[in-house]
């Protein structure tokens, strides 16, 4: 006969013995709609102005990239902690995604004029996975722990959202501004949360995964990019070769990057709240869709020269600062040290000074990214092989 506190311990020993959380296959169908969403937010980017983006495209591209996100992170987070996969969590994932079109059909140059549509379809999804947390919270009433950070995180949310509610109904040169502080706000209150709070146990494997998915998904877009490096007239041309040769090994080395890290560097086993994991992938994916936009700009005759190699340049380089601050989260026996870091630093800066000088040879530049991305895989590589020697 169990004891009176019997079964509250029980309940918490559960949650220190969560079996493995796998990816389920409605956050696979949940992921597609931000397929859509990563190639809205570079068509902003397709606005011109003396030789570059404007500012104002360039400012709303910046938001809703993080914006798109930011609410791609808050559901991911929650489903790791609290998703049974059950009804509940398929009719707030699908509410959500019909949502999400409608901040899609917002997404465009002209940004500001389909600010009350944005703004709305944004809080309301916020508010949607802030209420999932309020409803998961009848399921913790003697655990302490998770309770501190379902309220906490319930708060951050329904706070974003009235912020970004706030967005639909001022003047147009305030929306940007106040869509910054709602972006940032989440970040920040996230960020505090998970240091004040010692509940929410996390899946860290499940995280990790979760993240590389959207990585795969980011790199769909830029494989879509790069299609138009094949486009000719059915003859054998040899600028044609060459350049769509030159696009695809950047891809490919961007992507195996990316894939020694995740698949041979990573310890997905660590026991840790991901919090700082999933801030540095935010940084990844803006990077990569920032190098996806560089990739078509090259082929933009009305995009000037020095602009657009400052921007590819900035965008690989980005993309790798960010990977790199993984090592965080690497195995024990894999530790980036001083020769390590020099050797990358000396590529990068090699890489952005040639870039500079051979700016007006499109040749030549792309040879050159090219170069560097691969010799950065092989400064993966070999590390890779000697720590699993």
């Amino acid at each position: 006969m169990p004891g009176p506190g019997e079964s509250s311990r029980s309940k918490l020993m559960n949650i220190f013995s969560k079996e493995e959380k796998k990816v389920e296959y409605l956050e696979l169908i949940y992921d597609l709609v931000f397929v859509y969403m990563v190639g809205r937010n570079n068509s902003l980017l397709n606005n011109f102005e003396n030789g570059f983006v404007s500012a104002n495209a360039f400012i709303a591209y910046i938001l809703c990239t993080l914006a798109i996100i930011q609410i791609w992170n808050f559901t991911t987070f929650y489903i790791n902690m609290f998703g049974r996969n059950g009804v509940r969590d398929h009719v707030f994932l699908l509410v959500n995604m019909y949502l999400m079109y409608f901040i899609g059909e917002s997404t465009r140059f002209d940004w500001a004029a389909y600010q009350v549509q944005y703004h709305i379809a944004w809080a309301l999804i916020l508010a949607n996975i802030g209420l999932q947390y309020v409803i998961e919270m009848r399921n913790h009433k003697v655990d302490v722990w998770n309770r501190d950070i379902i309220e906490r995180m319930a708060l951050t949310l329904f706070i974003e959202a009235a912020i970004a509610l706030s967005a639909a109904f001022v003047t147009p040169s305030l929306v940007a501004p106040l869509s910054f502080v709602a972006v940032f706000t989440g970040i920040i209150m996230t960020s505090l949360s998970r240091k004040k709070s010692p509940g929410g146990a996390i899946d860290f494997m499940h995280l990790t995964e979760r993240a590389m998915l959207y990585v795969v998904f980011t790199f769909g877009e830029m494989i879509i990019v790069v299609s138009a490096y094949f486009a000719g007239d059915g003859s054998f041309d040899p600028n044609v070769i060459y350049f769509s040769l030159m696009g695809f090994l950047i891809v490919a080395g961007l992507f195996v990057s990316y894939e020694i890290i995740y698949d041979h560097m990573l310890n997905r086993e660590k026991e840790d709240s991901g919090m700082l994991y999933m801030m540095i992938h935010i940084f990844i994916i803006f990077a990569l869709s920032c190098t996806t936009v560089a990739l078509e700009f090259m082929r933009e005759e009305e995009v000037a020269l020095l602009p657009k190699i400052i921007f590819i340049t900035a965008a690989i380089t980005g993309y790798y600062l960010f990977l790199f601050f993984t090592g965080k989260y690497a195995k024990k026996s894999f530790r980036y040290n001083p020769a390590f870091i020099l050797k990358l630093l000396g590529l990068t800066v090699a890489f952005a000074v040639l870039m500079i000088a051979f700016r007006e040879n499109m040749r030549i530049n792309i040879f050159v990214t090219v170069a560097y991305v691969w010799s950065i895989v092989s400064v993966l590589y070999r590390a890779k092989s000697y720590f699993e020697s």
